[in-house]
């Protein structure tokens, strides 16, 4: 009888050890569901309102870009300002404009574009230009003098789609 008492303590111990791994293993899984829940309430998606804003500046940004324009000058060959007079500025420049009615003005003002463009282009030293500052400087000083000659509106910008030094 000793015996089987011995045995039944010995099954209902190894029942009680198997017990408590459940509970702990159904406790764990619980904590886990809850965290998670928790998670997904607390990182909800961002307030509509701001949303529909970002989206607004984006679409209104992607309208004015759509809108905006280039309008490509031939290319200007021009002795630079140097003693000596053996260095020369091989460019070509597009403007960006915004309004429609500036494409058809530039297009009926494009000697006296030209014409300044030269004049200032040539009044340069290697100096002037030779960096990406002066490089920098030139195209403000060329989007001033351009936007003094319109009168429909204003250019926006000025790239130099080649830029040769020699």
């Amino acid at each position: 009888m000793a015996e089987e008492k011995a045995k039944e303590e010995k099954t209902g111990g190894k029942k009680s050890s198997i017990l408590k791994l459940i509970i702990i293993g159904v406790a764990v899984l619980v904590l886990v569901g809850a965290g998670f829940v928790g998670w997904k309430l607390l990182t909800t998606a961002p307030d509509q309102s701001t949303e529909e804003a970002t989206a607004s500046a984006d679409q209104n940004a992607e309208t004015e870009d759509a809108l905006s324009k280039n309008y490509a000058l031939d290319t200007f060959v021009v002795n630079l300002n140097d003693p000596g007079g053996k260095r020369y500025l091989k460019t070509n420049i597009e403007l960006e404009y915004l309004p429609e009615a500036v494409g058809t003005e530039l297009a009926h003002r494009l000697p006296q574009i030209r014409d300044l463009i030269l004049l200032l282009l040539s009044s340069k030293s290697l100096e002037d230009i030779q960096t990406v500052d002066g490089k920098i400087a030139l195209r403000r000083e060329l989007i001033q003098r351009i936007n003094q000659v319109l009168t429909s509106g204003k250019i926006r910008n000025l790239y130099f789609t080649q830029f040769v030094i020699q």
